[in-house]
């Protein structure tokens, strides 16, 4: 399965200590790359976070946001950590002390400072558990939403290939024809300026026109490059860079093409081959 590299996703789990909220965004990258956003209490979670995400995702920028809620047990949520407190509180004054004339400062100063007030104590096991568990339902949603994305892109893949693919045929059908145009056109020359010339010389010259007008074997590589394109889709999984690279083979074939080309019409479908490419490689930029 194709996975796209961008998505959102959010889980809730609601517990007796409270309700967590997971929060997954995700959006284009070379390599993955995980960052975290968690509550102070649980940052010691973001190692198993960081293994989680790389379980399950293989690229993209992935930011996961944690908010945890905490029910109130009787009039307050909230108890004191009455020795950081302290320790706060000497830590102003020893400042203060250092000052020709410190500002005032009041308890909501010594409240405001991390892990002074805390939600009342849970059990840790359990809510880090939960969180977890959340995160997993959370990287679900996201697993999906990519997997959703990712079929999109294929269905526009896979019409470009086809598009590519009639390009490829009409231009392999003209191929035979070069040399006759070619050997039309001169001869047309030719008459209209009467000139004798040595048809042997003539065919030589239409030969060696045509042997440089030859592209069978870009034909032949193009060929070869979009069954690889397609066996790539139908494997699945993580097939971006892959596919990068095969846009970058398509391209480089389709600009000899272009060069090599000796009439209006397979000039014109080179361009269009490029197009078609180009359309492929943007979408490919966002697949997994």
């Amino acid at each position: 399965m194709i996975r796209s590299m961008t998505a959102f996703a959010r889980a809730e789990h609601h517990a007796e200590w409270g309700v967590a909220t997971w929060e997954l965004r995700s959006v284009n990258n070379r390599y993955l790359d995980v960052t975290s956003k968690l509550p102070e209490d649980l940052r010691r979670l973001e190692t198993q976070v960081r293994e989680r995400v790389r379980a399950r995702l293989h690229r993209g920028k992935v930011d996961c946001h944690l908010r945890v809620s905490y029910l109130s047990e009787g009039s307050t949520a909230f108890e004191l950590d009455p020795e950081l407190a302290r320790r706060v509180v000497r830590a102003i004054h020893d400042v203060e002390a250092l000052m020709e004339n410190p500002g005032p400062s009041n308890a909501v100063d010594v409240l405001r400072w991390p892990g002074v007030i805390r939600p009342r104590a849970v059990d840790l096991d359990v809510l880090e558990g939960d969180v977890l568990r959340c995160l997993g339902s959370a990287l679900d949603d996201l697993d999906a939403a990519r997997r959703r994305e990712g079929e999109k892109i294929v269905v526009m893949l896979e019409r470009r290939l086809d598009a590519i693919q009639a390009l490829l045929d009409d231009t392999t059908s003209s191929a035979p024809d070069l040399v006759g145009a070619a050997r039309s056109r001169l001869m047309e020359r030719l008459s209209e300026l009467s000139i004798e010339v040595d048809r042997d010389r003539l065919e030589q010259e239409i030969a060696i026109v045509a042997q440089k007008a030859d592209v069978s074997e870009e034909l032949d590589r193009l060929q070869a490059h979009l069954v690889e394109v397609r066996r790539v889709l139908d494997k699945g999984g993580p097939t971006g860079r892959r596919l990068d690279f095969l846009m970058q083979e398509l391209n480089r074939e389709a600009n000899t093409l272009g060069s090599k080309s000796v009439d209006g019409e397979r000039v014109s479908a080179s361009v269009d081959l490029k197009v078609l490419i180009e359309q492929m490689r943007e979408q490919i930029q966002n697949v997994e």
